[in-house]
């Protein structure tokens, strides 16, 4: 009889998974751990709404504190876990409580991949992942501080527009040739570029930080081709890294994540995971992933939980993705790796286009550019392996269903 589990992690996962089991009727106890002192909450509106303050911190919230009162949920807020014991069950918090469960949720997350130039630590140097992060960034984004933003992907870019309407002048410095090189196609990202651009954003490609300078306080930024740009406040955005230490120290396979199967079960029977912190197959791709995802989060934590549950559940979806960023949205859905073409649907001029990806004639992925039409059609496609015409893809005045 399962009377006990334990979850880690405070974010999407860790929330969805509480109330997916309380949902299901796990009647046992149920324990979240935290080590955040908030309560769960959503971040995409940090680097947004929330960080401009147009969004209050209680709407962050999943849920508020009556919800696990009432479902009877023990929260460890503000408490890290320290040290797991698969052989035993067991889980040692930093406030010196062990707890032990007969299933675990490690819903870990990832953690800002950090800059190690000469300077990276002084003060005014921020990284944006978390609700204490934007305090100390939001006092600085005021009419006229020079902010310089080290990475232009989707962190970089959000926050950029965000510090662009505060008033700020503001920098981007992007070591890659283009931004958003890793996960957009070339005309996507001119796309975005431009629109920084046309906000008065100063936006550097090619361009490597070789160090940050100053006396105790960030002053200005170095790059190696001699270049320098002053800053009253230095963004750091270049990627995240899978939350894995303390898996890792407790035996359990990992591998740029924790590594866990279609049913989010790691190394240890006993033990599972779900979001950002994962390694897991993608059935419909045909490869591992790991992915930061909001809707990947969500649903693997549900899976989860249906499994910790004894129900068997398969977590296979396609993944979707989406940026906000001045008045566009960027929706992505499905993976492009292993395309041989892509089809661009509209003009970029008109502010409303989407690109497709295929291998063969098979559609793999869509970027959707203020075009919600052709993501919410790509994702049954996709899902489908559905079989595309390029020339009818081609043509706008083609519904996306219409060309298979």
């Amino acid at each position: 009889m399962i009377s006990s589990m334990v979850i880690v992690g405070g974010g999407q996962a860790g929330a969805q998974a509480v109330d997916t089991l309380r949902r299901e009727g796990f009647a046992g106890r149920l324990v979240l751990v935290s080590d955040e002192p908030e309560l769960p909450y959503q971040r995409p509106p940090l680097s947004k709404k929330y960080l401009s303050a147009e969004l209050a911190a209680d709407r962050l919230l999943f849920r508020h504190r009556a919800f696990y009162d009432e479902h009877r949920v023990e929260l460890k807020l503000g408490v890290r876990a320290v040290r797991l014991d698969a052989a035993q069950r067991s889980l040692q918090l930093d406030n010196g409580e062990n707890l032990t469960y007969d299933r675990l949720l490690l819903c870990l997350g990832a953690v800002s991949r950090p800059i190690t130039c000469p300077g990276a630590k002084l003060i005014g140097v921020h990284y944006l992942r978390t609700l204490a992060d934007v305090a100390p960034i939001r006092a600085a984004f005021k009419p006229g501080a020079r902010a310089v933003i080290i990475g232009g992907g989707y962190i970089g870019l959000e926050t950029a527009a965000t510090a662009s309407k505060m008033g700020c002048e503001v920098t981007v410095l992007e070591m890659a040739d283009r931004v958003m090189n890793r996960v957009v196609a070339p005309t996507v990202s001119q796309y975005f570029a431009q629109e920084h651009f046309a906000h008065g954003i100063k936006l550097l490609c090619d361009v490597r930080v070789v160090a940050v300078e100053g006396g105790r306080r960030a002053e200005q930024v170095v790059c190696a081709d001699g270049s320098r740009y002053q800053a009253d406040i230095v963004i750091v955005g270049v990627g995240a890294l899978a939350n894995t230490e303390l898996a890792e120290a407790a035996g359990l396979r990992c591998d740029n994540g924790i590594l866990v199967d279609e049913y989010c079960r790691s190394s240890d029977p006993w033990i599972y995971a779900a979001g950002d912190c994962t390694n897991h197959p993608s059935l419909r791709f045909g490869r591992r992933v790991r992915l930061e995802s909001v809707d990947n989060a969500f649903e693997q934590a549900k899976a989860a939980a249906f499994n910790m549950l004894g129900r068997p559940t398969v977590h296979d979806r396609v993944p979707w993705f989406w940026s906000d960023q001045y008045d566009n949205k960027l929706l992505i859905v499905g993976l492009p790796q292993d395309h041989d073409r892509q089809v661009l649907r509209g003009d970029p001029g008109s502010r409303s286009f989407s690109v497709c990806y295929l291998k063969g004639r098979e559609l793999l992925a869509v970027e959707a550019i203020n075009q919600s039409k052709d993501y919410m059609a790509g994702r049954k496609l996709i899902s489908d392996r559905a079989m595309m015409d390029p020339e009818k893809l081609r043509d706008v005045n083609i519904g996306l269903k219409e060309a298979v």
